[in-house]
């Protein structure tokens, strides 16, 4: 029996599909998915502009609340895997053992769960405004997969950089946060570029607080016309339009970084 090779990975993400940048086809599997998505959203209103037209002009502001919950939360679950990145590396043991519990705490409950408890469980106790109560669940969530990134991308600085910044007379902390971090950053990049994908997929979710994201408006719509298959064949293509062309920003950087030398 042939030797499995110990150093082979697969890895699987949220994110949508990140395209290969060796392939070079315009029949390429992200091609065919982001323009043929694009040409029906533009097909759809022009043969059949009652309800599609419609639809189209009625979720617009829902895209934009999406937009907000996503960017508003993968920025505060930077801050907050930065610091639980930090801690999970951290030599000082409760430091480290606080960071590590919310980690695999936060990991093992379902995002829908957590928007539930923080916005009727804690409610309780303090009243927060939905799209607030949304903004600290996704931070919160992702900001244990964001941990986990930022560990991962310490690790990956070679050694050889925290010697260097200690010989030169920085204290440890002075050399984590002028050399490591930065260069962590660099490594991290691709990552994060996935999470905010999976990021912008699971604020769908956010719809269930009320909050008038594109899922709900696409819910408002269907639920007073009854066009239930219209309305969420719309909404599952601009999704669809969105996390794809998001991917290939993300192939652009990791590319760039690349051709950098710099992973």
């Amino acid at each position: 029996m042939a030797e499995i090779d110990k150093e082979a990975r697969i890895e699987v993400t949220d994110g949508a599909l990140i395209p290969d940048s060796a392939e070079k086809s315009i029949f390429s599997a992200w091609n065919i998915s982001f323009f043929g998505a694009l040409i029906i959203l533009i097909i759809l209103p022009i043969v059949s502009p009652d309800p599609y037209k419609e639809i189209l002009l009625f979720i617009p502001d829902g895209v934009a609340k999406t937009f907000q919950v996503t960017v508003l939360s993968i920025i505060f679950a930077l801050v907050v895997g930065l610091f639980a990145g930090l801690g999970r590396l951290s030599r000082v043991k409760i430091i480290n053992r606080i960071a590590t519990i919310y980690v695999e705490v936060v990991r093992g409950i379902p995002l829908l769960v957590q928007l539930f408890y923080i916005y009727y469980a804690l409610g309780k106790l303090v009243q927060l405004p939905r799209m607030t109560s949304a903004i600290i669940a996704m931070t919160f969530c992702y900001g244990a997969y964001m941990g986990e990134i930022f560990r991962a991308g310490i690790q990956g600085v070679p050694q050889g950089q925290m010697e260097a910044a200690l010989a030169l007379g920085m204290t440890r902390s002075q050399a984590i946060w002028k050399v490591i971090i930065p260069q962590t950053f660099k490594i991290i990049l691709p990552p994060v570029g996935n999470e905010f994908i999976a990021l912008l997929k699971d604020s769908s979710l956010v719809s269930i607080l009320a909050v008038s994201d594109l899922l709900r408006r696409g819910r408002e719509y269907a639920s007073t016309t009854f066009m239930y298959f219209e309305t969420y064949t719309i909404v599952a293509l601009i999704y669809l339009v969105i996390t794809l062309f998001l991917s290939r920003i993300v192939a652009y950087m990791e590319k760039r970084l690349k051709i950098n030398g710099r992973v």
